[in-house]
């Protein structure tokens, strides 16, 4: 396995549980590829209401960063394995009530993205905090770069099998039976994290402190900004444009086949980002990819088509890893030089996610407040516009952020790992 990857992507130190977590953050990937965007279509078609949507995800969202608060506590008295098994196992419950309410999910809307919220939240958490363990400086780009591909490959083959599955049965089985597939996905999940080295730690937890480090770091204080920002826009954008997808088409395939396009462009420009940018280039590169993210909403927001909607998921495939993959890198490299940082690291995670969940229930309030006082057809894209704006955004804090190279902080000479790295929440489908 180490020898593919040296073959693959070149010479990159790799260990047991960088590959394993890598194997859990693909299940996680091919999972919510081949459920989570057609949730948010199975809710749609039970009540065909644009606020039932939004109240779903707006749940899940708010759940969320209070998760990750109480996460953060356990992973300093527990064990991070412990709580992504924790992770998994909400998940896991999440689509077995899916499958166990059937055509009456509509009606339990804030449990449902109750349940997503906190598994959601248990997961990335935990993930984020072993990658943060077990990934290193100079593996960091390789790690955002291979996840990012296998979440691609994921999305390629996720959203057209599921698709495929769902237009070719009676009603709403196809959904059960990909509902079902996640499941299990999840559950293998949770047995290979019991082949990861336990991680306990020590120390009390104290977020409140990372929070008000951002008074003292000028670099903490831009990126988490920045976080929220990048909030603004993924927290609406997640679940208008599968829905418009569905509007254009009334085709699950449709969705299945805008997926399969836009995550093998994605799949593409992940391995190319992950091999080819630099640390010198992660500023401009971030520059570059939020142009295309906020030039890619005007080929859809005047006129709704399914080819323009394709030439959409094409752009944007493109430059989400462009931005991402150094953003992400940018992010762990400001906290592992933070302030305490092997000892806070946990504190770091949990305040990151505070903010960029803080974006994401932000939009999702306007654009609940949108559709309540303005005509969806016309309110829709003029608020998608102000939104869209969000990744865009992020360029004008990350440019003001100076990496000391000389010093390397805490987590370098004391953070307890193996090899490390990870990302922060690209849930499978590019939006």
């Amino acid at each position: 396995m180490k020898t593919f990857f040296k073959k693959f992507l070149g010479e990159v130190d790799v260990n047991r549980d960088l590959v394993l977590l890598l194997i859990i953050g693909g299940l996680y990937a091919l999972s919510i590829a081949l459920s989570n965007t057609f949730v948010n279509v199975y809710l749609w078609k039970q009540s065909g209401e644009f606020t039932h949507i939004a109240l779903y995800n707006l749940a899940s969202v708010v759940m969320q960063p209070l998760t990750f608060i109480l996460a953060g506590r356990w992973a300093k008295k527990i064990d991070r394995v412990i709580v992504l098994r924790l992770g998994v196992s909400f998940l896991s419950v999440f689509f077995f009530t899916v499958l166990f309410l059937g055509e009456k999910a509509n009606s339990y809307l804030l449990l449902l993205g109750a349940l997503i919220g906190i598994g959601f939240g248990f997961y990335w958490l935990a993930f984020n905090v072993l990658t943060f363990e077990i990934t290193e400086p100079e593996t960091r780009d390789f790690f955002n770069g291979f996840l990012g591909l296998l979440t691609s490959f994921a999305g390629m083959i996720g959203p057209i099998v599921a698709g495929f599955l769902i237009t070719s049965m009676e009603k709403f089985t196809g959904y059960k039976v990909i509902f079902a597939i996640s499941l299990s996905l999840f559950v293998a999940a949770v047995i290979l994290s019991f082949f990861l080295k336990r991680r306990p730690a020590t120390g009390t937890f104290d977020f409140k402190r990372i929070l008000q480090e951002r008074k003292h770091s000028s670099n903490w204080k831009n990126i988490l900004y920045a976080h929220f920002f990048q909030g603004l826009r993924e927290g609406t954008f997640v679940f208008v444009i599968v829905v418009w997808v569905y509007i254009a088409t009334n085709s699950e395939l449709a969705i299945g086949t805008y997926g399969l396009v836009a995550s093998a462009v994605s799949f593409v420009t992940y391995y190319l980002v992950g091999r080819f940018i630099k640390p010198t280039f992660r500023k401009k590169a971030i520059l570059i990819g939020g142009i295309g993210l906020y030039l890619a909403i005007f080929l859809i927001v005047f006129e709704l088509t399914f080819a323009r909607l394709i030439m959409y998921g094409i752009v944007i495939s493109m430059a989400y890893p462009i931005l991402l993959v150094p953003y992400v890198s940018l992010t762990y490299d400001i906290i592992g030089r933070g302030w305490k940082a092997a000892e806070m690291r946990v504190e770091y995670i949990v305040v990151r996610e505070i903010f960029l969940n803080g974006g994401r229930i932000t939009s999702i309030l306007m654009f609940i407040l949108t559709v309540t006082l303005f005509d969806e057809a016309k309110g829709i894209p003029i608020l998608l516009l102000v939104l869209g704006a969000g990744h865009l955004i992020i360029y004008f804090f990350v440019r003001k952020i100076k990496i000391d190279k000389s010093n390397k902080g805490g987590e370098e000479y004391t953070l307890v790992r193996n090899k490390k790295q990870g990302d922060g929440q690209n849930d499978g489908s590019p939006i």
